[in-house]
């Protein structure tokens, strides 16, 4: 089979690989869409230490089962389906109190197991969903980042009255903000550099700007960072009020340094958040079911062979696309 195989910073190229053979409790699904996320992105660039070249990536995706394994009873061939990239043990406390996302035995599809940057995938049969027959396989494919806007949104416990800040327009972002509508928020703001992104945050009902200048330091109840750098960070503690909540998930940089003694002084509750659970991945395919969220009309599509080529737009100019789909059909 074809596959898109990262060799090194910024070096991709198509290769000819086995196809993978499904273990007893597997399915092997045929990719049909597969998005780019923004940690492949810093992947692209050696800047991510879980992923190790040579190496499929790949973990937003959805496709067609094409062969089950000899313990698979509950899909069938011909189901299509979305996946839920992060497998975890389902036996020790975080798996079965409701935490797998902190399972010690985590791996993640594309980063420590070949992803679905390829023709065929074989994923255990308990991270697999089937997908309703109005949900387009593009759709199916976004429903993993969604998940992990649901998931921030959760641990944040949004409440409609908030003064909400996402700081970041990249896809997690936006689909943080349509989550905070979901939650009845109607003050939130979004940052970014992109003006082309701030555009797509105006038309989906965000307040939008390349600059907190013209806030007030410490007047959100609640703030994202959806970039991962020292100085989105840092802005994080600058503009939440005392007493509030900052969650951080972008993972471009490791080291920060943060007025920890202004976190101490005004109470100010952070929270690391990574990847979701089978709770957020349920809620965003019924909400996506329902039309509740939608980036389709800022989503680009292109084979996978393009696939390099739609790396670099992406790092170095994207415009106004909120997300990239590459295509296998």
């Amino acid at each position: 089979m074809k596959a898109l195989v990262y060799e090194g910073p910024e070096i991709m190229n198509i290769w000819e690989v086995p196809v993978p053979f499904p273990n007893p409790n597997e399915v092997l699904i045929r990719v049909e869409c597969v998005g780019i996320c923004g940690s492949e992105l810093s992947g692209f660039l050696g800047h991510n230490s879980l992923r190790v070249p040579p190496l499929i990536m790949g973990h937003e995706f959805s496709g067609v089962i094409a062969e089950t394994g000899s313990a698979v009873s509950r899909l069938k061939v011909g189901c299509r389906v979305a996946v839920n990239p992060l497998i975890t043990c389902g036996e020790c406390n975080y798996c079965v109190t409701g935490f797998p996302q902190l399972c010690p035995k985590r791996s993640l599809l594309g980063a420590h197991r070949p992803g679905a940057f390829a023709e065929y995938i074989s994923v255990p049969e308990k991270n697999v969903y089937v997908l309703e027959d109005h949900i387009s396989s593009e759709e199916g494919a976004l429903a993993e980042p969604l998940a992990v806007a649901i998931h921030l949104c959760r641990l944040l416990k949004l409440d409609p009255t908030y003064k909400f800040l996402i700081l970041g327009a990249g896809p997690i972002g936006l689909l943080i903000l349509q989550v905070a509508q979901i939650y009845g928020l109607k003050t939130i703001v979004v940052v970014d550099l992109n003006e082309d992104r701030l555009e797509i945050v105006q038309e989906l009902g965000g307040s939008s700007t390349t600059s907190l200048i013209d806030y007030e330091k410490g007047s959100f109840d609640a703030v994202i960072d959806a970039v991962g750098v020292e100085t989105t960070r840092a802005q994080c503690i600058e503009y939440v009020r005392p007493g509030g909540s900052v969650i951080f998930s972008g993972l471009h940089q490791n080291e920060t340094n943060l007025p920890i003694n202004d976190v101490i002084r005004n109470e100010i509750k952070m929270f690391g958040a990574f990847s979701n659970n089978p709770i957020d991945f349920e809620t965003a395919l019924q909400w996506i079911s329902e039309g509740r969220v939608n980036l389709m009309p800022w989503t680009v599509q292109a084979p996978l062979k393009n696939g390099s080529d739609c790396f670099k737009k992406l790092i170095s100019n994207p415009g106004k696309i909120a997300k990239m789909i590459l295509t296998l059909r």
